[in-house]
């Protein structure tokens, strides 16, 4: 008998039950001190996960095959940061264990070193685990179950109606069942004081569609949460998570947003499709000389082409169109966005991160590092991202981009007020466009209206102001504008998808010479885009109202 097991003084009555578990003790303690040691050798930090109380949340980050596939237990999951341990910590398993968690749960990860023998205990908890949705590879909302409801949902006052008659869990998919139908791109429900209000935001504009009795928002938050990936138990912060649908011809994003409000959260989902990128430059609704003007711009070797509005004018829409129209192998192309909404093919699209000190201007340098023909800036916030993109745009680059201003006339004045320096922005520019979204009148109960005076005067007034060198005509004696009367097509609405109105100018000589003189003003812009042709947004929107595309009323809503 050796040294160690000679200091055991067994009785009888302990047995040889007894001795097997002490030998085990004592091997697993040099077990211990070996790792510990390596640990403390390769800078990292040392846990033995024996009786540590590992939370199931925690546990969970990791599948029980990836947990097996990369030797590793999360042990302990915070509202920002998590702790995992390794039994092999190798920089490439590490890597790649970092960049999955961090990427799908927005955790700062901290690693550990742990013994074969903790991570045999870690793996045995998985047993104990309740079976669970994953969060973040899609959910159990069933392209059959959505269906089922929007054959059973012809307008709002069934979805109305239906949706006190379904469980908590069918209420979920009938309410994405009548988003998908109505093709809404948020949902809002909201606790009030009385009851839950449940709203669509449908081209642009907020409908409240259906309400629900306030005992049941514990239940259907505690459903979304799930959905989602965020914590059931914290109400009283915002929360972003997201999960996916998958149809048999796409595949829908959604986003949930969950902020404390007085009478309970306020979750917001925001339905990203898929299909919504297929969107082609010439469908965009651009016409005539504006239209080739454009076309002519976006297809140079260099320059900048900026688009302007507020948030939801549909910006991002009319980059990707561009992005689609000059997509080629030839042609690499990267964007730097935030987020990154939709995955564009051929295209290397990556997402900024401020709290790695990733930013637009930090990744805008990397990017060019990249030697691309095509830069994508998702938004020029401030004179740093403007002054490395109106240089990129100096040196042989394409460079799109968006800036949040009024109008196109706007733009010029909001970079010079960043502090860019005029002789670099005028000749980086190709051409900005600002732009509007305006609902289409729905074609299947369109009809002939009659506008009322004070209208049709606002309306010839501002047709009365197209540019002669636009080449536009308009005969103000003989003007028709058209409504929609409301069907079971357009859920009653009168009107069914929508369309940009733009105005766009190019830079000229005579622009380029106020902007390098200094006395850059936003109405000195427009007359002297007027003069070279530019039709206003809300001349554009009058002309497509005109033409039975829209709606006057339409028009003077979005422009003014």
């Amino acid at each position: 008998m050796d040294n160690s097991t000679s200091k055991i003084k067994l009785t009888e009555e302990e047995g040889a039950a007894k001795l097997q578990e002490k030998l085990k003790t004592i091997s697993s303690k040099g077990e211990e001190e070996e790792v510990e040691e390596k640990a403390r050798f390769a800078g990292l930090s040392y846990v033995n996960l024996v009786r540590f109380p590992i939370a199931p949340e925690a546990l969970s980050l990791l599948t029980p095959e990836d947990a097996l596939k990369y030797h590793a237990i999360c042990f302990y999951a915070g509202e920002r940061d998590a702790k995992i341990g390794f039994v092999k910590a190798e920089d490439q398993t590490v890597k790649e264990v970092k960049e999955m968690i961090e990427s799908i749960y927005r955790l700062k990860l901290e690693v550990f070193l742990i013994s074969q023998t903790s991570f045999d205990y870690g793996y045995k908890l998985y047993a104990s685990l309740p079976k669970v949705s994953k969060f973040a590879t899609g959910v159990e909302i069933t392209e059959e179950n959505l269906k089922k409801y929007q054959v059973a949902i012809k307008t709002f006052r069934d979805l109305d109606q239906k949706i006190k008659e379904v469980s908590i869990s069918d209420i979920i998919i009938l309410i994405m069942a009548a988003s998908l139908q109505s093709r809404s791109s948020d949902i809002h429900i909201e606790a009030e004081e009385a009851d839950i209000k449940i709203r669509f935001r449908v081209d642009g504009v907020l409908i409240d569609v259906a309400s629900l009795p306030k005992s049941f928002w514990k239940q259907v938050v505690t459903r979304i949460k799930l959905l989602s990936g965020l914590k059931i138990n914290i109400i009283d912060k915002p929360q972003d998570g997201r999960f996916t649908i998958h149809l048999s011809n796409e595949s829908i994003d959604v986003r949930v947003s969950c902020l404390p409000t007085a009478f309970g959260e306020s979750v917001v989902m925001r339905i990203l499709r898929s299909s919504s990128t297929g969107l082609s430059f010439d469908n965009l609704g651009l016409r005539g000389t504006v239209y080739e003007k454009l076309k002519q711009e976006v297809e140079r070797p260099n320059g900048m082409v900026i688009t302007t509005g507020p948030t939801g004018s549909g910006k991002t829409t009319t980059l990707y169109a561009i992005l689609n129209k000059i997509n080629d192998p030839e042609t690499k192309i990267i964007t730097l966005e935030d987020p990154v909404e939709y995955q564009l093919k051929g295209i290397n699209q990556s997402q900024v991160d401020p709290s790695r000190n990733y930013t637009f201007a930090a990744g805008l340098r990397s990017i060019l590092r990249q030697d691309p023909d095509v830069v994508m800036v998702g938004e020029i916030r401030d004179l740093e991202t403007a002054e490395i993109a109106i240089q990129a745009a100096l040196t042989g680059h394409l460079v799109i981009s968006t800036l949040h201003t009024n109008d196109a006339a706007g733009a010029l004045p909001r970079f010079l007020s960043m502090g860019v320096k005029p002789y670099l922005l005028a000749p980086a520019i190709n051409a900005i466009i600002g732009q509007r979204l305006v609902r289409r009148i729905c074609e299947h109960c369109k009809e002939e209206m009659i506008l009322s005076p004070e209208v049709l005067e606002k309306a010839k007034k501002t047709l009365s102001d197209i540019p002669f060198v636009s080449g536009v005509k308009v005969d103000l004696n003989t003007l028709k504008f058209y409504h929609g009367l409301g069907c079971d097509e357009c859920q009653g609405l009168g009107y069914k998808g929508r369309i940009g109105i733009y105005e766009v100018f190019n830079m000229n000589a005579e622009i380029e010479k106020v902007i390098v003189g200094g006395e850059v003003s936003e109405y000195l812009i427009r007359d002297l885009a007027k003069k070279q042709g530019m039709l206003t947004m809300a001349q554009d929107g009058i002309l497509k109202a005109i033409e039975g595309i829209t709606t006057v009323e339409e028009v003077f809503r979005v422009t003014e």
